[in-house]
């Protein structure tokens, strides 16, 4: 049987929440972003916003310079997850295979149920209908036989659209599509890509496969060529089943721009005990380390390194993350960091055989307990405490801290 996935995407998620909440901000442009007060980026606009060229992930002082007269909400995620907790009851209406990929955006394959709703788009339709009617929000859908094409299908939808990609209509559309088009495939990715003369879809499905296993490896390079075809997985978990993680990661903008090598590392490490305790709360343990640094230039940085073995401790991954660091030469100021761990295996760590270490874990799983009963961070290590100090130090400094 052809297998029937649906994507569903909501539009302008967190604004369309905060406009269902405060009929007021109805009809004007919209920026929901974190503390307006400190420095902070856009999360989301609205369309209203994004007709002056707002973004996600743009400067808020950038956006309100292109639109000044923008509201600014500062971001609710506890109304959102609640938002998202009943947009998953509407869709396991529909089928139990729904497998939340963000929390605006979801993957339903309703192959088993579509012939009780009349077909595919009447069962589209009643979905949009559903949260609508529940909660007065619009969603996007595509429709298609795999998860690639549906996804493809409702970004060309939006907002408020519904678009189905029939298995015949697949080898036109694909024809002149341009690569970065594709979910999964990036800026840095379609450079690359651009590089070797491969700009649509049509060019990537015709370049031989041996090419791209040579310059990407076996997995990835047979993985776009397929999707250069329009095929892909169309397997959707279950909603009871937890996807497994590709890598976990945490990033932080500094409240201001710095140089200062004992800022920058307590920094570091406390993205990496983040990590970490992200990574032993899902029971996973990891081998590389990414570290993202962003310059006040906004001149980004990627680089990876892998430790010894696979770990979720946090003084393993800020080692490695720290060697990272060290071997920039560039000598300017750093306006973000960010540290991912990926190559995940899960499972239980491995009993070490020497006491020393097996205290450490036996303390380190404790203080997950503690901060677990008592709030994030509520115990943490010096060198967490020392980056509080010492942002607090130069806040102060600079006169925003004024005396009562």
């Amino acid at each position: 049987m052809e297998r029937t996935i649906l994507h569903a995407d909501m539009d302008a998620y967190f604004a369309s929440v905060e406009e269902k909440s405060n009929p007021f901000l109805k009809g004007k442009p919209v920026i929901v972003s974190g503390d307006p007060e400190t420095r902070t980026t856009v999360a989301t606009a609205n369309y209203e916003a994004r007709k002056y060229g707002i973004k996600s992930g743009m400067p808020l002082r950038q956006a309100l310079t292109l639109c000044p007269r923008a509201e600014i909400v500062a971001g609710n995620s506890a109304k959102y997850l609640y938002t998202t907790s009943r947009l998953l009851e509407i869709f396991r209406e529909f089928t139990s295979r729904v497998e939340c990929y963000s929390i605006d955006e979801a993957f339903l394959d309703i192959t088993e149920s579509r012939e009780r709703f009349g077909g595919a788009i009447p069962a589209a339709q009643k979905i949009k209908e559903s949260i609508k009617r529940a909660l007065g929000l619009t969603c996007s859908v595509g429709i298609a036989t795999n998860r690639l094409l549906a996804k493809l299908a409702s970004d060309s939808a939006k907002p408020d659209g519904l678009t189905l990609i029939r298995k015949g209509e697949v080898r036109d559309l694909m024809k002149n599509l341009p690569v970065g088009k594709l979910c999964g495939i990036g800026e840095k990715l379609a450079f690359k890509l651009d590089s070797m003369g491969i700009y649509t879809c049509g060019n990537l499905a015709d370049c031989p496969e041996e090419r791209l296993v040579r310059v990407f490896g076996g997995i990835q390079g047979r993985l776009l060529r397929l999707m250069g075809m329009g095929e892909y997985s169309s397997h959707v978990n279950f909603y009871w089943q937890e996807p497994e993680h590709k890598s976990m990661g945490h990033s932080y903008t500094l409240f201001r721009d710095s140089s200062d090598p004992l800022l920058l590392q307590s920094t570091l490490y406390r993205l990496c005990e983040q990590v970490a305790r992200r990574l032993r709360k899902g029971g996973y343990r990891g081998r590389t380390v990414t570290l993202i640094t962003r310059f006040s230039d906004f001149q980004t940085f990627v680089r990876q390194k892998s430790t010894g073995n696979h770990t979720c401790d946090a003084c393993d991954i800020y080692r490695t993350a720290l060697s990272i660091m060290k071997s920039f030469e560039e000598e300017k100021s750093v306006r973000l960091l960010g540290v991912s761990v990926s190559n995940l295996v899960k499972g239980e760590s491995p009993v070490s055989l020497f006491e020393k270490e097996r205290r450490r874990d036996r303390l380190v799983y404790a203080s997950d307990r503690i901060n677990d009963k008592f709030g994030e961070m509520t115990l943490s290590s010096g060198m967490v405490l020392m980056e509080k100090s010492l942002a607090e130090k130069r806040y102060r400094c600079r006169g925003h801290i004024r005396k009562k």
